[in-house]
């Protein structure tokens, strides 16, 4: 039986989808103005490995994760700078453009670490004119009004709007903020935008569209959507009005999904979301990231040193979502080493079948259905491969596991696609060979370790002969 620890009732309860089996799931996307910092692709692996999990548990899941590629202010409260306008001006490019190429380099970062694509990646200017229906919509009902530089939702309207969060409404203050001019306009300073005009501090805006919304003075046709709606128009467009799980990040529970949930069951009168799971940040070194201590990383930094994407993903398995977890290089030296003991002993058993031992699956569906724990799932691994189990039982259990750890395990289907063979490493391939049917063992090991050395390889033997994959630059060798 799965049981989720629900942010909303601060509770680990039993998971009761809407429909049997069937699992409506979203998860708060990447804002696609800079290239995603670990931090960020940390968010994403995390929610495949819910998604592997609830799949693996039998669920039919729909899974959409969005790209904001508008409307996201540099504050979650509504204040300063739109982060894509400000790319868009850092390197001298239209909106639109910043967004392909973030977009197209987040996309890359993901298949790198053997994250599965949605089943609908929405884009938030896909959805503008949405969001404009849906504020006019809470126009009508009463639960917003307008003022000369935006629409806002009137908090007051909603007595259960701090549900999520329980925290006193003073604290949502923040969402006063319009850049550096106060709106004194507004009803209540926690009341947040539904949509702003063009005018004011966002008079030159980048990114705007023309609506006319009824009912109302408004100063321009012209303006966008704020960004707490944006999900709203996203998830319940592709989702239906109440969805199973939401998933974000635990910085996105004091206002974003705060907001997120007072706009849309305004706007249906039905519950927003059942489960919603938060996951804890990625420290480095025991401290946040941030650019002014120099310790944000991205997928790229960590290849550039050596490692492999898989190894990153490796050590997030380590630590269970809703913990904050530690990155060091150290660490992420371990997880190295590990996952190359785990494909040099999976790899050396016979691949002939073999089944999947019921004892450590029921003990691998156990960490899974506690709250997705899968920290221990991984630990059960490790006890398969130190087991009396059969070679080929071990292989066949362990590369099931795979189907939620998605390390790519299986060799035949592994991403290192790009392994160049030159001349002289054909000629010790070869070499091995003959001397592993001439069952001179040691001199195909001796081989073996020459050209992990020389070339950074790990030589795997499988039925269908010599497979190659890359060794990390930070792991010891196959000695």
């Amino acid at each position: 039986m799965l049981k989720i620890t629900n942010t909303l009732t601060r509770k680990k309860e039993k998971f009761v989808p809407i429909e049997d089996k069937k699992v409506r799931f979203y998860q708060c996307g990447p804002t696609v103005y800079s290239r995603q910092h670990i931090g960020n692709l940390s968010a994403a692996v995390r929610g495949d490995l819910i998604r592997r999990a609830l799949k693996y548990l039998g669920y039919d899941v729909k899974y959409v994760r969005n790209i904001t590629d508008v409307g996201h202010l540099v504050s979650d409260g509504d204040e300063g700078e739109d982060k894509m306008a400000k790319g868009a001006k850092k390197e001298r490019l239209s909106p639109q453009e910043i967004a392909e190429k973030y977009t197209s380099l987040y996309h890359n970062d993901l298949q790198k670490l053997n994250v599965i694509p949605p089943d609908v990646e929405p884009k938030a200017t896909e959805y503008v004119y949405k969001m404009a229906e849906f504020a006019q919509t809470l126009l009508d009902k009463g639960y917003a009004y307008a003022r000369e530089k935006a629409i806002y939702f009137d908090v007051d309207k909603f007595p259960e709007y701090n549900k999520l969060n329980r925290q006193k409404l003073e604290k949502n203050k923040v969402g006063a903020g319009f850049g550096d001019v106060e709106d004194d306009d507004k009803k209540n300073p926690y009341d947040f935008a539904l949509w702003f005009f063009k005018v004011g501090v966002h008079k030159n805006a980048l990114q705007t569209w023309e609506y006319k919304f009824s009912g109302i003075n408004q100063p321009t046709l012209h303006g966008f959507p704020g960004w707490h709606i944006e999900c709203s128009a996203m998830a319940l467009s592709t989702l239906g009005e109440t969805i199973d799980i939401h998933m974000g990040g635990v910085e996105h529970i004091a206002v974003h999904h705060t907001n997120e949930i007072a706009q849309s069951e305004a706007l249906t009168g039905k519950e927003y979301v059942k489960y919603w799971l938060h996951h804890e940040h990625l420290l480095i070194d025991g401290e946040k990231m941030s650019k002014s201590k120099g310790n944000i990383f991205t997928l790229d930094d960590l290849e550039q040193k050596g490692y492999r994407p898989l190894d990153f993903r490796y050590f997030l398995l380590s630590a269970h979502y809703r913990s904050k977890q530690n990155f060091t290089f150290k660490a992420l030296d371990a997880s190295a080493r590990s996952l190359d003991k785990i494909l040099e002993k999976l790899n050396s058993f016979p691949n002939n079948g073999g089944q999947i031992s019921n004892y450590y699956k029921e003990k691998f569906i156990n960490a899974l259905e506690d709250d997705f724990n899968i920290a221990v799932g991984l630990s059960v691994l490790w006890e398969v491969l130190s087991s009396n189990l059969s070679p080929e039982d071990k292989r066949a259990t362990i590369l099931d596991f795979d189907k939620v750890l998605g390390l790519d395990l299986e060799l035949e289907n592994n991403k290192d696609n790009d392994i160049k063979i030159t001349p002289e490493l054909r000629k010790l391939l070869d070499e091995r060979e003959k001397a592993r049917k001439e069952k001179n063992f040691i001199e195909a090991d001796r081989i073996r370790d020459e050209i992990a050395e020389k070339y950074g390889l790990v030589v795997i033997d499988t039925k269908s002969g010599q497979k190659l994959r890359k060794l990390s630059n930070n792991s010891t060798s196959l000695k």
